[in-house]
């Protein structure tokens, strides 16, 4: 699998930005997807998941009303909504297929391609 994740930027506190994570692969549909973050200095975080059916969702307590994951079997595809950011949400951001769904842990797949930047400036 190969993951490409786009979307991130600099933005001001309160503002929006819609992350997007292309995956490669036939099987795609068939794996719930993750959003992690990675802050510098700090260990790498879950941030949310999507269960491959149902679109069952799940979320950081840190995002959870402010973060919004989506998925488009169609095109590959994982997003992020985020609104109302903080300063504190800036991070690498990087989208992993889960191995492991046990809320509130999630076990990502080893598979975690190019991430992108969010930085939320105060």
């Amino acid at each position: 699998v190969q993951l490409q994740a786009s979307g991130g930027g600099l933005v001001q506190a309160g503002g929006s930005l819609r992350l997007s994570c292309a995956a490669s692969g036939r099987t795609f549909s068939s794996y719930s997807m993750g959003w992690f973050r990675q802050a510098p200095g700090k260990e790498r975080e879950f941030v949310s998941a999507i269960y491959w059916r149902f679109g069952t969702t799940y979320y950081a307590d840190s995002v959870k009303g402010r973060f919004t994951i989506s998925r488009d079997n169609a095109k590959n595809t994982v997003f992020l909504q985020m609104n109302s950011l903080k300063p504190e949400d800036t991070a690498v951001y990087y989208c992993a297929p889960i191995e492991v769904w046990s809320p509130p842990d999630f076990k990502p797949y080893d598979y975690w391609g190019q991430g992108t930047q969010v930085t939320v400036s105060s």
